[in-house]
């Protein structure tokens, strides 16, 4: 019997999380998002994790402790930032928000009702990754959806002390 070119279990685009300290990521995002540890597999020195996989949902996310040399991996925290956010949607966005928070995470956006029909906000976890957490809440067309970016668009200019 051939194998699935996506394993089960798994989407055709995974998250692969790099960190600095893989046995406290794995226990903070089962803290935060309730993510279940489905297999781990330790690094060559038994004490990092060379590959680990989590279940958020209906998601898998894999990840490791960053390791040097060449084809290696590095972390945000070595890099000083991440260019990616995760965008993880719950049933009840305001309940795993405030459990992250509780369990370590930054506020980098509070909550609120988006003008693209989500109530959204964004975290970011203790290993450098950012997390958007949202509800959507309203099924709206591109048109509302333009339309609610060009009010919003005006409305922050007037805060912002532009436009």
């Amino acid at each position: 019997m051939a194998a699935k070119p996506v394993p089960e279990g798994f989407s055709t685009v995974s998250a692969h999380l790099m960190v600095k300290g893989a046995d406290a990521a794995l226990a903070f995002y089962k803290k935060a998002f309730g993510a279940e540890e489905v297999m781990r597999m330790p690094g060559p020195d038994g004490k990092t994790v060379m590959h680990a996989e989590l279940r958020i949902g209906d998601s898998t996310v894999m990840l490791c402790d960053e390791w040097p040399g060449p084809g290696g991996c590095k972390a945000p925290a070595t890099l000083h930032g991440t260019t990616v956010t995760i965008h993880l949607y719950v049933n009840d966005c305001d309940k795993v928000f405030a459990q992250a928070v509780e369990a370590g995470a930054k506020v980098e956006m509070p909550l609120m009702d988006t003008f693209w029909g989500d109530r959204y906000g964004k975290l970011s976890d203790p290993y450098g990754h950012h997390w958007g957490v949202a509800t959507h809440k309203q099924d709206l067309t591109p048109e509302q959806i333009q339309q609610g970016a060009e009010e919003f668009m005006k409305n922050m200019a007037g805060k912002c002390g532009q436009g």
